[in-house]
């Protein structure tokens, strides 16, 4: 038995037009599935199954705390998420997905919904993540200031440096403006 079959969601064998399932994943759960955006948290996964004509339809809602780099400083933080979304399923021959459908073989009768779990708390993560104002990590803070050349630099000499290379260029679009 595999460290996710927990996650087997049994299509073929479902008695009723709807089932739930509830899980809660954490370290364990993100150490198996190896994504690269959340590597730990904490966050409370609730599977809605609902049967009609053939077709599956899985309700995913999730919600809890994920562990995420910081962007600003690179350490680790933590993050509150929430996010829900679909997935379609139906029985076929082999794998597959036909769309937005995906297709199990009917002979193993169910999908592991541990992958499609995992994307759905990765996609409920932004774009963007830093601490908050004053949070990030003191000592990286400092270097990044300290290696940030830009309009502190700019105001002190009253001139922006430029990379030679570029000046030449720079005349030749003047000149062909001319």
């Amino acid at each position: 038995m595999g460290r996710l079959d927990k996650y087997n969601v049994e299509l073929k064998d479902l008695k009723e037009q709807q089932a739930q399932y509830q899980w809660t994943v954490d370290q364990d759960f993100f150490s198996v599935v190896e994504g690269d955006e959340v590597r730990n948290g904490k966050v409370d996964v609730n599977l809605a199954v609902t049967k009609a004509s053939g077709l599956y339809k899985l309700f995913f809602s999730v919600a809890g705390t994920v562990v995420v780099t910081c962007d600003r400083c690179l350490d680790d933080m933590p993050l509150q998420i929430e996010n829900s979304g679909e997935l379609k399923v139906k029985l076929g021959a082999d794998f597959g997905d036909d769309g937005d459908v995906v297709i199990v073989p009917e002979v193993q009768g169910f999908v592991n919904v541990a992958w499609y779990i995992y994307e759905f708390i990765a996609l409920a993560i932004p774009i963007k993540h830093v601490h908050a104002p004053g949070k990030c990590n003191k000592g990286m803070m400092e270097k990044l200031d300290e290696l940030t050349v830009g309009e502190d630099q700019e105001e002190q000499t009253g001139q922006t440096e430029t990379d030679p290379r570029w000046d030449d260029l720079k005349n030749m679009i003047e000149n062909d403006n001319d």
